[in-house]
């Protein structure tokens, strides 16, 4: 759902960009939007949850990120961060049975110290 025309306007839609690629700093394909965490009080996105590593879906990793690290490129219709798969790898992950984990202050908390940003809260 794009709520004006989709090259023209800075909003889109949550549903747009969940599945959108993530282009790591090798200009490689190093996974995929999730899902975006919002704060309740100021509804801004904070995060986005990555999945990589797997195939198909299958064993994929998932990663919270600062939705401040990501950038949008029109040219690749993805979003652009400044690390490689192996830093992304390397970076605090959760599993399905963890799916509260990335809305847990310590895991944010370790997750904003570990990309070195300045947490929103």
């Amino acid at each position: 759902m794009l709520l004006q025309d989709e090259k023209n306007h800075a909003v889109i839609g949550s549903d747009r960009v969940d599945g959108t690629t993530v282009y790591g700093a090798n200009e490689e394909k190093i996974g995929k939007v999730d899902k975006l965490l919002i704060d309740k009080r100021g509804g801004n996105v904070t995060d986005v949850i990555i999945s990589a590593g797997g195939f198909l879906g299958i064993g994929d990793e998932k990663h919270s990120i600062p939705w401040s690290k990501l950038d949008y490129d029109t040219e690749r219709g993805g979003y652009c961060i400044d690390v490689t798969k192996e830093q992304l790898m390397d970076a605090p992950r959760f599993s399905e049975k963890d799916e509260d984990r990335p809305y847990d202050r310590d895991y944010q908390t370790s997750v904003y110290e570990y990309w070195t940003v300045t947490p929103y809260w």
